[in-house]
């Protein structure tokens, strides 16, 4: 797909609103996973190098639901992003209106505003053209540096596209350079490993993966909630063989299994941990399938999703796989339709 990149925008002098996620885990204001944070600093320096750039970052965290929420605001979070991203920070308490405004105005080189959480507007999850200007009055250019939301038909991700010149960031470009390669033309034996919980959102995931790879590993509660439901899998889809403590992890027997096929695999794509991770006592499936994962020196090496980066990061493997998407949901909509709706949006631009 054929997007406009940020590298192609004259930015010297503009007031640049660039829509990131920031939605991490965080504990006591500290980002449990970082790496989604740290995407978006190749976009920031690249703007920054520019003469008389301001910008503005525009994320949300959590599910307020439109509703202003204490605990989910910017102001808990945003010093220890600034401290990622190695820059200086300066909140602002909205996300629209004069707020915004001045904040652009007397805002110092170098340093970089970031708004209020965008979901504490109903009109955002309405994707309302009118809070899209909103969004858009202060601001000359708009990038979409958001991979992980971008299947989200939001104001902030494409309305806002209506309305000022729109173009995608260096992250974003990436995403989709590497998520097509696999999956227009992934290198086999090929495997996809989808983990976590929700079949009903994963199902069409599996069976484009069930369609187009060699082999699909179920994990995480998938395979019983899809034997509760009814539903029945192609042959190449490996369901858990056994559990531990009825489905708070895949058993030996299972990761053994799974071992084995990414173990032969040229190309592997992993979204989704395989039991509860996060008591270690269910964390044996998840870290036994990622050590295959990166003994397999040879095969293409892809992941993605929130919690499988947290897993990565935390044993220190990111640099091992070949590429790792921002995203969880939007990485399998986007390898399973080739598109996602907000950059469908920045494909309509003139």
């Amino acid at each position: 797909m054929t997007m406009r990149s940020i590298r192609q925008a004259d930015v010297e002098g503009k007031r640049i609103l660039m829509r990131v996620d920031f939605n991490v885990e965080f504990d006591d204001g500290f980002p449990k996973e970082t790496y989604k944070i740290n995407s978006v600093r190749d976009t920031i320096d690249f703007l920054l190098s520019k003469k008389g750039v301001k910008i503005a970052l525009l994320s949300h965290v959590g599910r307020p639901e439109g509703e202003k929420m204490e605990g989910l605001s910017f102001k808990n979070f945003f010093g220890e992003i600034g401290k990622v991203l190695d820059k200086k920070l300066i909140f602002v308490d909205d996300c629209v209106g004069d707020k915004v405004k001045d904040g652009l105005d007397i805002l110092r080189s170098g340093r970089i505003l970031i708004l209020e959480n965008v979901r504490f507007h109903v009109e955002e999850f309405e994707n309302n053209i009118d809070f899209a200007g909103e969004l858009a009055k202060n601001f000359d250019i708009y990038v979409n540096e958001a991979f992980s939301v971008s299947h989200r038909p939001h104001a902030s991700l494409v309305k806002i596209t209506e309305i000022l010149p729109s173009f995608c960031g260096l992250h974003v470009e990436q995403e989709v350079e590497r998520l097509s390669k696999i999956r227009e033309n992934p290198e086999r034996p090929s495997v996809a490993i989808i983990g976590g919980a929700k079949i009903e959102t994963k199902f069409p995931m599996i069976k484009f993966f069930a369609d187009s790879y060699d082999s699909v590993l179920v994990g995480g509660r998938l395979g019983i909630e899809a034997k509760n439901k009814g539903i029945v899998f192609p042959d190449n889809v490996i369901v858990p063989k056994d559990y531990i403590d009825g489905s708070l992890d895949v058993g030996p027997e299972t990761v053994s299994l799974f071992k084995e096929k990414i173990r032969k695999s040229k190309t592997i794509i992993w979204n989704g941990p395989l039991g509860k991770f996060e008591d270690t006592r269910y964390a044996r499936g998840t870290s036994e399938v990622l050590d295959a994962i990166v003994a397999n020196k040879l095969a293409y090496k892809v992941a993605g999703g929130g919690e499988t980066i947290q897993v990565i990061e935390e044993k220190g493997v990111i640099k091992k796989f070949d590429f790792v998407s921002t995203g969880g949901g939007a990485m399998l909509v986007f390898l399973a339709k080739g598109t996602l709706v907000a950059l469908e949006a920045l494909q309509n631009q003139k």
